[in-house]
């Protein structure tokens, strides 16, 4: 009869323990996934004031400064450059920090440092992204005009959970999150 009762105690206490370590990694996951509006100070800690662009440092406007983080120390955020003076003049409208890669249109961005440009293109953006420090082309995307009345924001990057989205005016460009093991540029 002892024997019946430990055996039950120790069933009862493998259970517990199993919905224990399964609430736990519930929580650890949604921490994991969970992105959110990097803050001010977060945001003039990560983003130069002068921005490292191809030969040159452009100086950048920390007002327009977004980004979001994932809490782990892991950012996406811009910045605009004030380019008038610099040869990037016209090419070059942002920068933008990457420390978790992603993918813009068809681009995939490794982490690291990249500037981007746009052209109006009827009612539509067509974003030329660039790496940072050489000025090599990745590619291009299109942004388009978000429905509704949207705010008009210099940059705003959205968390994914509310609206993975990169907003310059009254247009947006969808991303996507990947993966570290996925990342290739």
């Amino acid at each position: 009869m002892k024997l019946r009762h430990s055996s039950r105690a120790i069933l009862r206490a493998f259970i517990t323990l199993l919905i224990m370590n399964a609430a736990i990694a519930a929580v650890g996951f949604a921490e994991r996934n969970t992105w959110r509006q990097a803050t001010d100070a977060e945001l003039a800690a990560l983003l130069p004031a002068r921005a490292p662009v191809e030969k040159e440092h452009i100086e950048t406007e920390m007002r327009t400064a977004s980004g979001i983080t994932d809490g782990r120390g892991h950012y996406i955020a811009g910045v605009v450059l004030i380019t008038a003076g610099y040869s990037a003049d016209g090419k070059y409208s942002h920068y933008l920090v990457v420390q978790s890669p992603m993918r813009i249109g068809s681009i995939h961005l490794s982490p690291g440092e990249y500037v981007f440009g746009w052209q109006r293109d009827g009612d539509a953006l067509s974003l030329h992204l660039h790496e940072a420090l050489t000025g090599k082309l990745l590619g291009s995307a299109e942004a388009h005009r978000i429905p509704g009345n949207s705010r008009v924001e210099s940059l705003r990057i959205w968390p994914p959970n509310e609206r993975p989205l990169i907003q310059i005016g009254r247009f947006g460009i969808p991303y996507e999150l990947q993966e570290e093991s996925s990342s290739k540029n």
